[in-house]
């Protein structure tokens, strides 16, 4: 499968793509004019969102050395990453914390982040004006009870985001990370393993943010002037300046 059959169209790589804040950003980015690659594990979902909007769907778990060299050996340009693939699973104090939890956390939110990076870092360059956006959290920025697991590799994934900003300062690609508060995904409900309930306790009292308004934050950094650098977006529902909402995403 090759990605290089749209000359003169710039070419967005999106993970997590099938759903949520990946797919509002899938469709943003292809009405804005971008070529998108879809990847995620869900490959016949990706499929019929790339089938929409004229994408390319690529089967990728970040997980995966191999998935990921297979994917990025499918790619032949690339001007965007939006590193997007992410969770979390289950909330308790550190003493009692899954070990398994807390390792899938950091092999998807910080290991998989850094394997498809380096993966697409020389068509990154190559392209000459390249831009890569992480989507991190507030969880990157603080800590709440029960996130010990998620904030932590949140954190880690910011510092590693920052730290190949500074690496590759020399080299013609923008860096912005998106740092969203309580959004109204199927986040939370995978979090708690398919706890309806316990998800939509998440969002009572407030109007959380849309995985559209995510999008949106992060199609304005992709595809702004070249000479302008947006460091960090950090956005939060109004309500979520509220101490009692503050410390739950």
């Amino acid at each position: 499968m090759s990605t290089n059959g749209h000359p003169g169209v710039r070419t967005a790589v999106v993970t997590g793509a099938s759903a949520g804040i990946g797919e509002a950003t899938v469709r943003t980015l292809a009405a804005r004019g971008f070529h998108v690659v879809l990847g995620a594990r869900r490959l016949e979902r990706c499929q019929a969102i790339a089938e929409e909007i004229g994408g390319t769907a690529i089967e990728l778990d970040i997980t995966s050395d191999q998935s990921v060299l297979d994917f990025a050996g499918q790619i032949d340009d690339v001007s965007v990453l939006v590193n997007n693939a992410g969770g979390a699973r289950g909330m308790s104090t550190i003493l009692e914390a899954d070990v398994d939890d807390w390792r899938w956390m950091w092999e998807t939110n910080v290991l998989g982040t850094l394997r498809l990076t380096k993966a697409l870092i020389p068509a990154l360059v190559a392209s000459g004006h390249g831009v890569i956006v992480t989507v991190a959290s507030t969880a990157a920025l603080e800590i709440y009870p029960g996130g010990g697991g998620y904030t932590s590799a949140k954190h880690s994934e910011r510092a590693l985001h920052r730290m190949l900003e500074a690496e590759l300062a020399d080299i013609p690609i923008r860096f912005t990370e998106v740092s969203p508060g309580i959004v109204e995904t199927d986040f939370s409900l995978n979090r708690f393993d398919g706890d309806a309930d316990r998800a939509a306790s998440v969002y009572e009292g407030l109007a959380p943010l849309t995985a559209q308004d995510v999008a949106d934050a992060i199609a304005f950094a992709a595809d702004g002037p070249e000479h302008i650098s947006l460091e960090r977006i950090v956005m939060r529902p109004r309500a979520q300046a509220d101490s009692t909402h503050i410390l739950r995403d």
